[in-house]
């Protein structure tokens, strides 16, 4: 397959106002560059476990800590490209991260186009809201959150506020995402993600 721009849409599932990304990838990249990419567009630190899943596939890490949570994928995300799966007619996947807080993302593909020569790849196009603060306890604990730090007079505002810092809900930045999109975790396995 030549070289082209896989576009999706990234939803954080389970929350309102909705959590999303609009994004474009190259085609040939990996599962495992991917991820990478969808961490920093979403704000996420890449600090837990993740996997991606289609009905009963899953693609992900087939050594080490994954396993031992029961999830064996059968594609390894460092082999397996983008292409081999969304050429193939597939148009949606769900990405899974962190088991314990199981942050859900409903990945869409929208369109396949060609490459412009005068666009950097990856980018963010568009989005809203920032992603939920790592280990806050899922959606409950994410909404809990969302009521406490407005009102300094509840009774776990100091504590909460300590942990959270200055997090602000609706803050995004698709500069901001497509910088750290471009700026991958680890580099070493990331040598095509803007060729």
């Amino acid at each position: 397959m030549a070289r082209k721009i896989f576009r999706f849409k990234i939803i954080l599932d389970n929350i309102l106002p909705q959590i999303w990304r609009r994004i474009d990838v190259n085609n040939d990249i990996t599962f495992y560059q991917f991820h990478l990419i969808i961490q920093a567009a979403m704000g996420w630190t890449n600090s837990h476990l993740h996997e991606f899943r289609a009905d009963n596939f899953c693609i992900g890490d087939t050594s080490g800590e994954a396993n031992e949570f029961g999830n064996c994928p059968q594609w390894e995300e460092k082999n397996k490209k983008l292409d081999e799966y969304f050429s193939k007619g597939f148009t949606a996947i769900k990405y899974i991260y962190d088991f314990g807080d199981n942050w859900e993302h409903a990945i869409m593909l929208e369109a396949i186009e060609s490459r412009k020569k005068s666009i950097k790849y990856p980018v963010c196009l568009d989005g809203a809201r920032a992603c939920p603060p790592e280990d806050c306890g899922s959606s409950p604990g994410y909404y809990r959150l969302l009521e406490i730090l407005p009102d300094i007079k509840k009774d776990e505002y100091k504590g909460m506020k300590r942990w959270a810092g200055d997090f602000d809900p609706e803050y995004f930045d698709k500069r901001e995402a497509t910088e750290g999109m471009r700026d991958p975790v680890d580099l070493s396995d990331a040598s095509s993600i803007s060729q």
